[in-house]
C-alpha cells in the first residue's frame, strides 16, 4: 500500500501560494482539460471547506459570476470575495437547494422589496467525501448516503445543459450511482487526475450536457 502523506509536495506548495488546500489544483487540472468555468457562470459547491474550490471557481467565473458553497463546517476565515458565498447546512436539509438557487439568484443580497428569484447553476461541483471509519461497509454505506443526497439534489440545482463535477471512490455502491448520474448528461468521463495523492483511489466524474433526471 503506498503511504500516505498529508504533507506532499502540492500541499506544500498550496500553503506556500497561501491557497486553502491542495485540492485547489485538482479543480485547476479538470478546468484545463476540459473548460468547465466561464465568465458570469453560476456556481454550486457542495461540500466546499475548506474553500479552495471556492477560491478556483471564482477566479474563472469572475466578477459577474456567482460561486455559493456549502457544507456542515464554516468556511473559516469567510473568503473575501463579492462573488463567493459559503453557507453552513446538510446537503440533505430539505431546504438546501432553495438557499443555494436563492443566493445564486439574488447575488448575496436580499433581492428587490425581499423577493429574490432563484437561479440555478450552471456548473455543479462536488469535492465532498465522507470522514473514513476505517470499517469497509459502513465506509461505503456512507459514501452510498452521500452521493444519493447530491444525485437528488441535481435536479434542483443544475441548469439544462449545465455541468457536473463529483468525486467517486472505490466501492459498488458508488459505481453503480455513477452509472446513474451518466444518464442525465449528453457525456461524460471518468478522469484520474494528476493531483491526486498517491495511492488515493479516487476518481472524478466530468459531465456536460445536462438533461434532467433519468427517466424510466
Amino acid at each position: 500500500m503506498a503511504k500516505y502523506n498529508r504533507k506532499d509536495h502540492l500541499h506544500q506548495r498550496a500553503k506556500k501560494e497561501g491557497l486553502r488546500s491542495r485540492a485547489a489544483y485538482k479543480l485547476d487540472e479538470m478546468q484545463k482539460q476540459f473548460r468547465l468555468l466561464s465568465k458570469g457562470h453560476k456556481v454550486a459547491d457542495l461540500g466546499c471547506w475548506p474553500g479552495g474550490w471556492l477560491e478556483v471557481a471564482a477566479k474563472f467565473v469572475g466578477p459577474t459570476g456567482r460561486v455559493v458553497g456549502v457544507d456542515r463546517a464554516e468556511v473559516d476565515p469567510p473568503i473575501p470575495l463579492a462573488n463567493v458565498t459559503a453557507l453552513v447546512g446538510d446537503l440533505e436539509d430539505v431546504d438546501i437547494a432553495a438557499r443555494l438557487t436563492t443566493v445564486l439568484g439574488s447575488g448575496g443580497g436580499d433581492g428587490a422589496e425581499g423577493r429574490v428569484e432563484r437561479t440555478l447553476a450552471d456548473v455543479v461541483l462536488s469535492d465532498a467525501a465522507p470522514k473514513l471509519t476505517g470499517v469497509r461497509e459502513t465506509d461505503r454505506a456512507n459514501e452510498e448516503r452521500l452521493l444519493e443526497a447530491i444525485e437528488s439534489l441535481l435536479p434542483k440545482l443544475l441548469a439544462p445543459g449545465g455541468s457536473f463535477v463529483v468525486k467517486i471512490l472505490e466501492g459498488p455502491e458508488a459505481q453503480e450511482i455513477d452509472r446513474r448520474l451518466r444518464k442525465s448528461f449528453e457525456r461524460a468521463k471518468t478522469v484520474k487526475l494528476q493531483s491526486t495523492r498517491k495511492g488515493s483511489t479516487e476518481r472524478y466524474l466530468v459531465a456536460r450536457g445536462f438533461q434532467g433526471p433519468e427517466k424510466e
